[in-house]
Parts: C-alpha cells; sequence; structure tokens
C-alpha cells in the first residue's frame, strides 16, 4: 500500500470520526439546547399513554368544518401535538403538518377543549406529548 493509500484511509476516517462527533451532539436528548422551551416537561413515551375521553369521536364532533375550506373543497389530515398535563388537561397543541384552509386552527380548536385520560407511568399522572391525527373530509 502507497501513501497516497494511506492518506485517503485516514482522511476518511477522520472524516467518518467527525461526522460521528457532530451526530451525537445533534441527536443527544440530553442537551436541553435542543427542545423547545417547556418541551421537557412532557415525556415522549409512558407506559400508558393519554387517550381523549369518549374516544377521537369526542373531539371529532367537536370540529367546525371551516366554510372557506369546504368552498375550496380542502380535505386531508390534520396532524398535531398535543400536551397532555396529568389531570388530563390540555396545556398546548401545536400543528405537525396542516393542511390550510382554517383546518389547522379547528383541529387546535378541536383538540384543546377536549379532556383526556391521564398518561401513567408506574400508576402515577404524567405530562406527556400526545400526537394525533385529525381528518377533514367533506361529505
Amino acid at each position: 500500500m502507497n501513501i497516497k493509500n494511506y492518506l485517503k484511509a485516514f482522511q476518511f476516517l477522520t472524516i467518518l470520526f467527525l461526522m460521528t462527533i457532530s451526530a451525537n451532539q445533534l441527536f443527544s436528548f440530553t442537551d436541553k439546547k435542543l427542545l423547545l422551551p417547556g418541551d421537557e416537561e412532557y415525556a415522549a413515551f409512558a407506559e400508558e399513554m393519554p387517550s381523549p375521553v369518549g374516544g377521537m369521536s369526542a373531539i371529532i364532533k367537536q370540529i367546525n368544518y371551516p366554510l372557506s375550506a369546504k368552498k375550496a373543497n380542502i380535505e386531508g389530515k390534520v396532524f398535531v401535538l398535543a400536551y397532555i398535563n396529568e389531570k388530563g388537561g390540555v396545556d398546548n397543541v401545536k400543528v405537525l403538518k396542516g393542511i390550510g384552509g382554517g383546518c389547522d386552527e379547528a383541529a387546535i380548536e378541536a383538540v384543546s377543549k377536549s379532556k383526556f385520560n391521564p398518561g401513567k407511568n408506574g400508576g402515577a399522572a404524567i405530562k406527556v406529548k400526545l400526537s394525533l391525527t385529525i381528518t377533514f373530509k367533506i361529505e
């Protein structure tokens, strides 16, 4: 093996090492700088995840399909992240992926007004982030 091959191998290993260090820093979930304010208070998972009181149908019943979305034939799924507290209340709702036409806001409003059975770990109620999908379909 000649010196050029050794240098190429050394460069490759150096780049791989630097990428590994960068990836570890990027995906470090203990680094609070990467979390949004308040996110660290809410678990991403729980032994018993929160569930809407009355099921998803209770949330769907609270949705007022926006007139502008109906007129524009906007249908689809709005993906939201709900921050559920240890009492089952909704502290915040964020749209992860929306469809516009007022549907995103209608989904936020419906989820915000809903009550949940709280998430639990070891039998104790905890704060949990819960992703939900709200489907808008014109009938």
